[in-house]
């Protein structure tokens, strides 16, 4: 009953945010009456992010990590390739669902991917447990991101080379089932969570080298028929300690918060790190966790 609650709240935030078609800086003013940061926690992965409501759980490129509430690391994988069928060097934004944790997996290289999959974790152990096959014949080329929709019992998987469509799959069997088009077409997906009714997709369209923030968009996602859906802004990440790059998000079923992972400090080329930004000697990783205010 209480991430019914919490998922309702949080409906109301994204409708609250999404109404009228504002400025960017509007919008943003609007935000901060929607959502307030309540605390930033570091962490060593730079990909995605999930939690269960008792754990965060973090994808690095090539690693899986789990954290308590106050950020403090309590297991990690540095193996997570181990037992693929595919080859494999990175792993995007992730989704945790039933004690599982489901991965955006493939082989990338400047900027781009192959061998894809759907690779799937045992939440306590974080080690590999089985793979759902990615569908060629879809035109996906790339995975940023994958999210559970528990409720409906699909499994969408989003694209960063090519971010017109996000694909569904069926959770139970693993089929791919279609493609829904995204307009407008966020630029440079990172990441996408289910809540509620609503898709949020993280997107690194800012400009690093000017200042400029990410953004936050959302879709509805409850009519299966759709062949298209319209993308709407709902946040844009100003209050970040630096404009870097956004990645992966998730909402929080025992809270209602939204946490999104973002990294600073390492200039970003073709989705890859290529040295770093004046003050900087390493790349930083942090969730971002913001609470839910309704007013």
């Amino acid at each position: 009953m209480k991430a019914m609650i919490y998922i309702s709240v949080l409906s109301l935030v994204i409708a609250a945010t999404a109404c009228g078609r504002k400025s960017p800086a509007d919008r943003n003013d609007d935000n901060a009456a929607t959502y307030r940061l309540a605390r930033v926690i570091e962490v060593d992965g730079r990909q995605g992010v999930a939690t269960d409501g008792e754990f965060y759980y973090v994808s690095g490129s090539t690693a899986l990590y789990k954290y308590d509430k106050q950020g403090r690391l309590v297991a990690e994988n540095t193996s997570p390739f181990d037992g693929l069928a595919l080859e494999a060097n990175h792993i995007g934004d992730i989704d945790v669902h039933d004690g599982e944790i489901y991965a955006g997996i493939e082989w990338f290289e400047d900027g781009v991917g192959r061998n894809i999959q759907a690779a799937v974790y045992d939440a306590s152990t974080l080690q590999w447990v089985r793979s759902i096959d990615w569908q060629p014949s879809s035109g996906q080329v790339e995975v940023c991101g994958l999210a559970v929709d528990a409720e409906r019992g699909k499994l969408y998987m989003a694209d960063w080379v090519d971010g017109r469509y996000i694909y569904r799959y069926d959770l139970s069997t693993g089929d791919y089932e279609d493609k829904i088009q995204l307009r407008p077409v966020p630029a440079l997906q990172q990441g996408i969570c289910v809540a509620g009714d609503s898709i949020l997709i993280s997107a690194d369209d800012g400009e690093a080298d000017r200042d400029e923030a990410d953004r936050i968009y959302w879709a509805p996602i409850a009519d299966l028929s759709a062949a298209s859906v319209d993308v709407a802004v709902m946040r844009t990440m100003s209050d970040f300690r630096r404009a870097g790059e956004i990645e992966g998000l998730t909402v929080d079923p025992s809270t209602g918060e939204l946490v999104v992972l973002s990294n600073r400090g390492a200039r970003i080329v073709l989705g890859m790190p290529r040295g770093f930004y004046d003050g900087y000697d390493r790349e930083i990783h942090e969730l971002y966790i913001y609470e839910p205010v309704v007013e």
